[in-house]
């Protein structure tokens, strides 16, 4: 099962986010806050509230901007 992938376009955390996970192989569906408006209220529940980006839903394991956002 493909972890979800929270992005925003010109982000540029997402970016090095998105370089770590391709350089690792990992398998995800990449979802752009600001082109899908509809899928902030699950963003917000993952991030208990916050409006920030990287987000890496991986089952049960989430890591809200580990490097910043």
């Amino acid at each position: 099962m493909a972890a979800s992938f929270y992005v925003k376009t010109g982000c540029p955390y997402c970016a090095a986010m998105r370089k770590d996970l391709d350089g690792r192989g990992v398998s995800y569906d990449e979802i752009n806050v600001g082109d899908s408006p509809e899928v902030i209220p699950e963003l917000l529940k993952l991030t208990g509230g916050k409006r920030i980006v990287p987000v890496l839903a991986e089952g049960t394991k989430i890591s809200v901007a580990p490097d910043g956002g």
